[in-house]
């Protein structure tokens, strides 16, 4: 993962996350996961212990699907023939 960040505008926030590849599930278990953090379920600690921890099994729910898309896809341009 390269960024991952919330974007707050007026009264609705937005998760972006960067990264070179995802794994099925990972910014729905993510967003869930930090969701928890905010509703003071884990703490921020907590969270990255998950994350070290690279254990599924350990993160929060999944956030829904709804809402979730796709913004852009970019290639290293190495592999990109002319």
């Amino acid at each position: 993962m390269k960024q991952a960040r919330w974007i707050e505008q007026g009264n609705i926030l937005t998760f972006h996350v960067t990264a070179n590849r995802f794994l099925r599930g990972m910014v729905r278990a993510l967003t869930g996961t930090l969701i928890d953090v905010g509703e003071g379920k884990i703490s921020v600690g907590d969270f990255k212990d998950i994350l070290l921890a690279r254990d599924r099994k350990r993160a929060g729910a999944a956030a829904p699907a709804g809402g979730l898309f796709l913004v852009s896809v970019k290639y290293p341009e190495d592999i990109i023939k002319q």
